[in-house]
């Protein structure tokens, strides 16, 4: 049996003139009109290969919101192929930024709503795509923000330690983890970055803080030490954090991360449900990024990714 392909894109949007339009483009090679979206290049995690190719075929550098879906359908070659959607609302500094002009693969883009894109579309599984968002748009759901549940890179064992235990450092493959996970991260821009002061934290976070300039805060109240010696206060570092909507990086150790993603759901009427242990449960360098309203608050945990170290 061939391999499937994967392929990544978003369906991207704005609001002009109080009324909410969506970006398709015209593909030259095809003539057909869909959503911008492209093939995963080697070494690339789905996230980053939609951010890379909405920029390549659009001119516009976007980050992801929500995931949509994922289509699937058989190629003439006989292979199937697999395309991840995200939603990825257009600023309009990007709009000003942008780099489009036509080319071979795309003869233009335009900006339609979502009225118009059911009926131009060319294929019924970008319609579906376009079903997804308008569903979370009906909600009151458009602009998101997501608080990203993040577990410190392989640290030394505390067996194989003679020290306080925050003050353990991460193996060589703790530090790769960190590095890994840095560009997948990035597809959601973090504006702010949250991390326990331990030390195997404050490193994992360490590239992610380089590769953004943002500048890493510093929580004991998520640590484990404050956990195990029942001082901790995660309630007030999430709630901040959701208040704010803006869309953070937790930097946490595996005990605590449980009660991290519970009182996102509690922070926002969200029942709790074995989905959130789930979420909680990641090996080292793994996070789960929850997506939450910033439009209609009320609507609580909107959907939960999570993804494994880039590096095991």
């Amino acid at each position: 049996m061939s391999l499937a392909i994967y392929a990544a894109g978003a369906l991207c949007w704005r609001i002009v003139d109080d009324k909410l339009v969506m970006l398709v483009v015209h593909r030259t090679k095809y003539g057909d009109v869909t959503i911008p979206k492209g093939k995963v290049d080697p070494g690339e995690t789905l996230p980053q290969t939609a951010v890379r190719e909405i920029q390549e075929e659009t001119g516009l550098a976007v980050t992801l919101g929500v995931p949509l879906g994922i289509s699937t359908y058989p190629l003439a070659s006989g292979r199937e192929k697999i395309v991840h959607f995200w939603a990825a609302e257009v600023t309009d500094q990007a709009i000003a930024q942008s780099t489009f002009v036509p080319n071979s693969e795309i003869a233009a883009i335009e900006w339609v709503t979502l009225k118009k894109a059911r009926g131009y579309l060319t294929y019924d599984r970008d319609v579906e795509i376009l079903d997804a968002f308008e569903a979370l748009v009906k909600q009151g759901i458009t602009s998101t923000f997501a608080l990203i549940a993040l577990r410190h890179g392989k640290a030394v064992p505390r067996g194989g330690w003679d020290g306080p235990d925050a003050a353990r450092p991460l193996t060589d493959r703790g530090v790769k983890q960190a590095a890994g996970d840095v560009p997948t991260l990035r597809a959601w821009r973090p504006r702010r970055i949250i991390t326990s002061d331990a030390v195997r934290c404050i490193a994992t976070v360490a590239p992610l803080a380089a590769a953004t300039g943002v500048k890493p805060r510093r929580e004991a109240g998520i640590s484990q030490d404050a956990y195990e010696e029942g001082r901790g206060d995660i309630r007030r570092v999430v709630g901040k954090r959701v208040r704010s909507r803006k869309t953070a990086v937790l930097c946490s150790h595996g005990p605590v991360l449980p009660e991290i993603l519970r009182e996102i759901a509690l922070a926002t009427g969200t029942m709790p449900g074995g989905y959130l242990n789930d979420a909680a449960d990641l090996d080292t360098g793994g996070f789960s990024i929850v997506h939450l309203s910033a439009t209609n608050p009320a609507s609580g945990i909107v959907s939960i990714e999570t993804y494994a170290p880039a590096v095991a």
